[in-house]
């Protein structure tokens, strides 16, 4: 009896062993190294792991935060976070509030590059939702949807 718990529980150590590898493999190394190099100071790191690019969620500086790399290079490709209100440019906190009133925000978030920032804002009322885009200097229309 103790030769049979002996082995299965050296089968199950085992099992779970393969399983961890077979997690870390998943991982592109070279976006890894990246995110090292790029973050170093991130604490509470989750992968998730997509068909071309890894995202990477972490807490840096007491703020949620999402990279995404490349699996092609392992490159950073972006940055995202989610904003309140008033951390949007003054030009932009001012304009949805005038041209859409009778809209709540739903979601608001910040997206950067190299080569640019972005700013998408989700407005919701009773009959539709509306995701604005900006560059930073005015809104537009990403995408209307009715409810």
């Amino acid at each position: 009896m103790k030769k049979i718990i002996l082995i299965m529980s050296a089968i199950i150590i085992a099992g779970f062993a393969h399983a961890y590898a077979e997690g870390d493999k998943e991982v592109n190394q070279q976006a890894s190294a990246s995110f090292s190099k790029d973050f170093g100071a991130a604490k509470n790191i989750s992968w998730q792991q997509e068909k071309k690019y890894a995202k990477v969620t972490f807490t840096l500086n007491d703020q949620v935060m999402f990279a995404y790399y490349s699996n092609e290079n392992g490159q950073l490709i972006a940055v995202a976070r989610n904003l309140l209100s008033d951390q949007l440019p003054i030009n932009l906190m001012t304009s949805f509030s005038k041209d859409y009133k009778g809209y709540w925000i739903t979601n608001l978030f910040e997206m950067a590059s190299d080569t640019q920032t972005n700013y998408y804002v989700t407005l919701e009322n009773a009959e539709e939702i509306i995701i604005l885009k900006s560059s930073g200097f005015e809104w537009s229309v990403y995408k209307t949807e009715k409810k």
